[in-house]
């Protein structure tokens, strides 16, 4: 059954996506936002959290706009959502993006705690391990990254999460109810795959130890928040909120003790675990994600350990780069959708049916970075 959800930032990149996952669970979603979101069967109410009465009045007022409202006066919702904040460094002013995050954070947890709520499910952020956005090049505490670690992050984005989930701790201790923190890595959108910094993810690893080596498909974010509203009775709890597989196409431990020779390790690390280890996740929640990164690199395949391109594709690059003509190759027909089609290669022939069987979302506008933390 059901349950009453208000969400606050619905609106934004990961909202939209986790939203759109929810509502196949037959929720009533009110949506606490200060933009608009297109979805179908969602309100939103325009809302600055930073304002406790406005808060309150949101999270006591209707689900829905129809006409008449009903006779009963409306009740608090079900379980609470938050995802508002200012998402990174360097949108507002240092002193905003704490004010605005740790403050928000407070007068919705406390406003849903004393109206009853039992169940609060909040956005912290893998930044909060203090490598994201270090003063400098910093190492991590520890591997697997999981929240055992001590976490002091340095930048002002980071200590906020820290904050936030502090006032989680201590709402929870105090009014008896489950709330639980989500560590979200980089939140990867369908149509993201393919950008240029994904695509350096896979391409030059190397250059992206800040991002934890980890992500978190948008999607699949969805059924951790569903998951996570299906749980009860854990108080308070951090989790990483990241996809089963690291960004990586060599073994983690091999890459990690490559990379970061300096750092120790409290248990080996199987396969391609990402280094964000999500163990906790899967073994509170049983999580098991749906939408794996190599879905979108069909040209990679599983060799010797690594991952590598398929050797037609390494081979059709090799003759590009070298200038050599394709004239005589062997064309790739594909029966899709009960249609031959005719490609210039293999490869293109895979592209095209990951396309035609990926749901068709819209492009979404948004700030594209190194990382797009929650």
């Amino acid at each position: 059954m059901g349950q009453r959800i208000v969400f606050t930032g619905g609106s934004g990149k990961a909202g939209r996506y986790v939203i759109k996952e929810l509502l196949k669970h037959d929720h009533q979603i009110l949506n606490l936002d200060v933009a608009n979101l297109d979805q179908p069967g969602v309100d939103t109410l325009r809302t600055d959290l930073t304002q406790p009465g406005q808060v309150f009045s949101a999270l006591t007022g209707q689900m829905r706009l129809i006409a008449p409202f009903p006779a009963e006066p409306p009740k608090a919702p079900d379980a609470v959502v938050h995802f508002a904040g200012i998402a990174r460094n360097m949108i507002v002013p240092d002193d905003e993006t704490f004010r605005i995050n740790t403050l928000a954070t407070y007068n919705v947890i406390d406003a849903a705690c004393k109206l009853g709520v039992k169940k609060i499910i909040i956005a912290s952020s893998g930044c909060i391990y203090g490598v994201t956005f270090a003063s400098g090049s910093a190492d991590y505490d520890g591997f697997p990254i999981d929240e055992t670690l001590d976490v002091n992050p340095m930048d002002t984005y980071g200590i906020s999460k820290l904050c936030i989930e502090r006032i989680a701790r201590g709402f929870a201790r105090r009014f008896g109810v489950d709330i639980y923190c989500l560590r979200i890595g980089t939140v990867i959108a369908p149509e993201e795959y393919r950008a240029p910094y994904f695509v350096s993810y896979i391409e030059e690893p190397e250059l992206h130890k800040e991002s934890l080596w980890s992500y978190t498909d948008a999607r699949d974010l969805g059924r951790m928040c569903q998951l996570a509203l299906e749980k009860s009775g854990l108080g308070f709890q951090v989790m990483n909120a990241v996809n089963d597989t690291s960004t990586v196409r060599y073994p983690t431990t091999q890459w990690l003790k490559e990379r970061c020779p300096n750092v120790a390790f409290h248990r080996e690390m199987e396969g391609f675990e990402p280094p964000q280890s999500n163990a906790k996740m899967r073994k509170l929640l049983g999580f098991k994600e749906e939408y794996n990164w190599m879905m979108y690199y069909p040209e990679y395949e599983l060799r010797d350990g690594t991952y590598q391109l398929k050797a037609t594709v390494k081979a059709e690059q090799e003759c590009l780069s070298n200038g050599v003509s394709k004239e005589g190759e062997v064309d790739a027909r594909e029966e899709i959708n009960g249609e031959v089609k005719q490609y210039e290669t293999p490869l293109a022939a895979e592209v095209e049916k990951l396309t035609v069987k990926e749901e068709e979302t819209p492009v979404i506008a948004a700030l594209v970075g190194t990382v797009n933390p929650s």
